[in-house]
């Protein structure tokens, strides 16, 4: 296949339909009894909504939506974090669109911006970079934030801030990695998983051979998948097939994309500018050890932590809001009291409503859920 129409032809999902139907009649998977099968990456959620991949499937396919979307696991204390920097004199504070609307405790970003903060969206670190040399009367601060996606772009701005002599750059830095959080999912008590679509743009960098722990220790299947409708429906029928042949494999379907190997010059800027935290807080899944990256202290003078006094408080969630439960798997987000009512993408309450890879947006966009008339007050968490 060449172009993306290829990979939503209609006539070849059906056929793939068909296949993934005969695999659940063999393995005598039911309604009842389904087979749970959780795409990490929020962009796989949208994709399975805005393409209606989930009403195509078999009842005895359960699709649990995970926590891949790195602006949703993002605790609002960090997000204080952020506003903190922002509001302080003399700052521009640039990060990427999805993550000016995330909420914190007082406020988001876009609302620091509303009150005077110099809060800019732009398109690459390199574009915060561009601002600091143009500004070199004032501090640019760039919200450094995503999975192994992104760790290199920023880990290579760095490197280049420190090329230039540019010293008004620094990276508040909050990038995740994958292999923990699939491993505090696979050790929650709350969620039985029978396999994994594996992320395609966090294996583009990493490879896949970081995911073998899954396969080898847990028993269970993971298919690196592409983001069109027939990668994702071949990625599932290639998980059924392994479970109906009592294999557990790590497999690779997004080829095309994603090297075994990873990327090996991505792999050398991250690990030449970063270093593991030795814990970091995610939303829903609290405390992870290992899960989380920091700037090493050679390149200290770029790290925003250490040029700013920051609260760095933990803040818990508001009590209305079930975002840790949907991250986890565990409810559906139209199952969370508060969807549609007082938390819509113009009124989040969570982070899942805001970004464009939130498991609760790609609900309210594509998912049909019938939503309600707003109560007279937010109910409370159970």
């Amino acid at each position: 296949m060449k172009f993306s129409d290829e990979f939503r032809d209609r006539d070849k999902a059906a056929t793939l339909v068909r296949e993934i139907e005969k695999l659940c009649d063999q393995i005598e998977v039911t309604k009842q009894r389904p087979l749970n099968i959780m795409e990490v990456c929020g962009g796989h959620t949208h994709s399975i909504f805005r393409y209606g991949l989930e009403g195509m499937l078999p009842p005895g396919i359960e699709l649990v939506h995970g926590p891949g979307c790195p602006v949703c696991v993002l605790p609002m204390g960090r997000v204080d974090d952020c506003v903190a920097i922002a509001e302080q004199p003399g700052v521009i504070f640039t990060t990427f669109g999805d993550a000016m609307r995330v909420p914190g405790s007082r406020k988001s970003l876009m609302q620091a911006k509303a009150d005077g903060a110099d809060v800019r969206m732009v398109y690459s670190p390199m574009d915060a970079l561009a601002l600091a040399r143009k500004n070199p009367d004032r501090e640019v601060v760039f919200f450094g934030l995503g999975f192994e996606t992104t760790m290199p772009s920023t880990a290579l701005t760095v490197l280049q801030a420190e090329a230039d002599g540019i010293e008004n750059f620094s990276v508040f830095c909050n990038h995740i990695t994958i292999v923990p959080t699939i491993k505090a999912i696979l050790d929650s008590p709350d969620l039985h998983l029978d396999g994994f679509l594996g992320p395609g743009h966090v294996s583009m960098v990493i490879g896949t051979a970081p995911y073998e722990f899954i396969a080898n220790f847990y028993r269970r299947p993971m298919v690196v998948a592409g983001f069109e409708p027939l990668d994702v429906l071949q990625s599932i029928w290639m998980i059924l097939k392994q479970i109906k042949e009592g294999r557990a494999e790590i497999e690779n379907q997004y080829t095309r994309i994603v090297p075994e190997a990873g990327n090996d010059p991505a792999l050398a800027a991250v690990a030449k500018v970063y270093e593991l935290r030795e814990f970091f807080e995610w939303r829903g899944l609290g405390s992870i050890d290992h899960s989380g990256v920091r700037v090493r202290d050679e390149y200290a003078r770029f790290d925003a932590e250490r040029k700013f006094a920051i609260p760095n408080i933990k803040i818990a969630d508001p009590k209305s809001c079930q975002c840790g439960e949907v991250l986890k798997g565990v409810l559906k987000p139209w199952q969370c009291k508060v969807f549609g009512t007082f938390c819509t993408p113009e009124t989040p309450l969570g982070a899942l409503m805001v970004s464009p890879e939130g498991a609760c947006a790609a609900y309210y966009q594509y998912g049909g859920v019938k939503r309600q008339e707003r109560p007279e007050t937010v109910p409370a968490a159970p």
